[in-house]
């Protein structure tokens, strides 16, 4: 009985796959001419495909002249639309090209689902009108953006306060910097908003409140050593960036030798962002296989998604001294149902200088034993040598790093754990 049962499963999954097989097809047959058309034309130099008849509730100018002289496109799977229905982050690869340096690989976001977009669309559209379909030429400079527009001097932490992760604790020093290294205004360099035009500083407001994430990579270039991939421009709607290379998802069944390596980097990611010279702490709150990837010539980790990044001024903490400002902070473990959680309280990282959070964050979810991401458990040094299990040593430093047993045990680990994996390395 049982091996019949198997077996009629067996024979409905194989017609399953025979059905879906059949459907995609007359799918690709039904949109035969368009899937044609789609190949001929570039629709990145299409102005309301990309945006560009919203703004200034877009994210930028700088690149239009790239993608209306055809210079950006799309690679091959990209130019087929009902592929959209999948791709829900809108996140594509796009060939970019110089007259004389060639084509290279880049990364196009348009930094929401369309559904984000539009629920910005119908918020700008309420707060101007009242009603939840307008003309966006007409209704932005009626919202809070334009209310910065004119003589206004600074962009000051009182107007942005808490509309969004780089600003939920915003500095002055940390807002003149967003505005000094703003990359869609060709008189960059000045942290005076007021030498902004107006739609420049509404594009760089819109940006902060809706997605911060250009501003992150332009505030903490690649250029300076910060590890988030470069920014290039924006046209409209849609954001370029450099392609950096495979998500590290793709390293996870990667030789030892080589994962040791990623891990050793991403140690080093979260010191780097916790304690720096510029004395900015950046706490990761969203960190996940699919948020790096590794450079394909110099094997080197990059953060691709900085979405979901708080910015602590430590300077300012020293100087407001709030409650226990000095006193380490160790982040607490909480058990939860989905894959890839942290626990945090954004208001505690704003108010400590001294946070073990990116720490916890990449031991947690990407190189211990409790690290869950696709089904899978073990993290990223899963199934280490046998002489490394015997020597007992790493897996007591991934464990104390994660759930530490000792007061500021997660500190000292995260210490001894850099030496290790450079030994291993």
């Amino acid at each position: 009985m049982l091996g019949f049962s198997a077996l009629r499963v067996s024979r409905l999954y194989r017609c399953g796959k025979v059905l879906v097989a059949a459907a995609l097809f007359g799918v690709v047959l039904m949109n035969t001419h368009s899937l044609i058309a789609s190949f001929q034309r570039n629709e990145l130099a299409d102005r309301r495909f990309v945006g560009l008849n919203k703004c200034p509730a877009c994210f930028g100018t700088s690149w239009c002249r790239k993608f209306m002289n055809g210079q950006v496109s799309f690679e091959m799977w990209g130019r087929l639309r009902f592929l959209d229905l999948f791709n829900v982050k809108n996140v594509f690869f796009a060939q970019y090209g110089e007259p004389r340096e060639g084509s290279r690989r880049v990364v196009l976001k348009r930094l929401g689902s369309n559904q984000e977009l539009a629920d910005i669309d119908q918020k700008i559209c309420k707060r101007a009108t009242g009603r939840p379909r307008c003309d966006l030429l007409q209704a932005v400079p009626k919202t809070e953006f334009s209310r910065l527009n004119g003589d206004v001097r600074l962009l000051t932490p009182e107007a942005v306060e808490g509309w969004s992760d780089l600003v939920h604790c915003p500095s002055q020093r940390l807002l003149d910097r967003i505005v000094r290294r703003y990359a869609e205004t060709k008189d960059s360099g000045s942290f005076l908003l007021k030498n902004l035009k107006d739609a420049e500083r509404m594009q760089l407001l819109m940006t902060l409140a809706f997605n911060p994430e250009p501003l992150v990579l332009q505030s903490f270039p690649s250029d300076e050593g910060w590890p988030f991939a470069k920014y290039l421009g924006a046209c409209g709607r849609m954001v370029a960036v450099n392609y950096v290379g495979a998500e590290l998802w793709s390293y996870y069944h990667a030789p030892w030798e080589t994962r040791v390596d990623l891990a050793r980097q991403l140690m080093d990611i979260a010191e780097q962002l916790t304690n720096n010279d510029f004395d900015f702490a950046l706490y990761l709150l969203d960190v996940t296989f699919d948020n790096f990837a590794v450079g394909s010539r110099d094997g080197k980790v990059i953060i691709v998604d900085a979405e979901n990044v708080i910015v602590a001024d430590k300077k300012l903490i020293r100087q407001n001294k709030p409650e226990g400002y000095d006193v380490w902070y160790e982040s607490r473990v909480e058990d939860c149902d989905k894959e890839a959680c942290l626990s945090f309280s954004k208001d505690i990282l704003c108010s400590r200088v001294t946070n073990d959070h990116n720490y916890y964050a990449v031991c947690q979810n990407l190189l211990s034993r409790f690290a869950t991401w696709r089904g899978t458990t073990g993290g990223l040094l899963h199934d280490p040598p046998a002489d490394v299990v015997r020597d007992g040593q790493l897996q007591a430093l991934l464990d104390e790093c994660t759930r530490p047993r000792r007061p500021y045990g997660r500190f000292q680990a995260a210490r001894e754990l850099r030496d290790l994996l450079t030994q291993l390395r």
